[in-house]
């Protein structure tokens, strides 16, 4: 039995006339009677009771009436999910993110994507750059956001924005009314890094951004993420260099301060496999594309 004869035998069994299921199959009825009679044999059951003014459905009939009608059911609902998956609409992607990222366009994007597919499962999880490479390598990942961005020749970047780097300071250092800080002036506290391992990852784009500008940063405290890193600060324990983004969110025993003269800048880009081929990640790319196209965090 195919799906074309269950067709065929659903519209007779509906109809319980060959004439009138012949109209709605828009085919003639003796090559429709043929494919219910080699159904028939194929299956090794009589499914009508042929009379001579009317037909009717034997036992074997309803059953596969019943059950025919099931079956188109779940395929059409399978043909409906399978092209669902394939346009984007429904299915499951996995993001990873540096931490910071939340500070930044990281929420508009989702909240971006999720109203244009709300059928669409979403895992977050944040990691810091060597843990985002490993997944994306493999393929626990779909898409990440990188500070700075991945070096691989199996991914494609695309660069989101690029942020100035600000000093995080405890609320209790007096820097009266300036909005600025002297470089030399940081290296009186204990600068703390981030993440201490796996290396080389943004705490050394930090450290060379200093020793960039002629200074050193003797102080060092490490820790493994920017949380613990701002908590750090928020308690007295040293000066944090962040992105400017960070600052958006105000954090309670902490004050934020650009830097003078302005050391670096930090891109956050977005990154993918070079031979992913699914759709949920092109569409979840173009989507982050278009949002930090709109933010009002400079591009450099």
């Amino acid at each position: 039995m195919n799906f074309k004869q269950l067709t065929y035998f659903i519209a007779v069994a509906e109809e319980l006339h060959f004439g009138r299921a012949a109209e709605r199959l828009d085919m003639a009825q003796p090559p429709l009677s043929r494919q219910i009679k080699q159904l028939e044999e194929d299956l090794g059951a009589i499914l009508f009771n042929r009379g001579r003014s009317a037909i009717t459905l034997t036992q074997a009939g309803e059953r596969l009436l019943k059950r025919g009608k099931t079956i188109l059911a779940d395929l059409e609902d399978t043909q409906l999910e399978v092209r669902r998956l394939g346009q984007g609409a429904e299915g499951r992607l996995r993001i990873g993110f540096v931490g910071s990222a939340t500070f930044g366009i990281l929420p508009n994007i989702i909240r971006s994507y999720r109203a244009n597919y709300p059928d669409v499962n979403l895992s977050l999880v944040p990691m810091n750059n060597a843990e985002l490479h490993r997944s994306l390598v493999s393929r626990e990942l779909d898409v990440v956001f990188a500070r700075p961005t991945l070096k691989d020749p199996e991914f494609l970047s695309k660069h989101l924005v690029e942020e100035k780097l600000i000093l995080a300071l405890p609320d209790i250092v007096d820097t009266g009314t300036r909005t600025v800080a002297k470089l030399e002036r940081l290296m009186t506290h204990h600068l703390i890094l981030y993440p201490e391992r796996p290396r080389p990852s943004y705490a050394d784009m930090v450290l060379k951004a200093v020793e960039d500008a002629g200074f050193e940063a003797p102080l060092r405290i490490w820790c493994m993420d920017l949380q613990t890193a701002l908590s750090l600060v928020a308690v007295g324990e040293g000066v944090c260099i962040v992105p400017e983004s960070v600052a958006n969110a105000p954090r309670k025993g902490m004050k934020f301060l650009d830097i003078e003269p302005e050391i670096a800048r930090t891109e956050l880009s977005v990154n993918y496999r070079l031979d992913e081929q699914g759709v949920h990640v092109k569409n979840f790319v173009n989507i982050a594309q278009k949002v930090a196209r709109k933010s009002p965090v400079k591009k450099g």
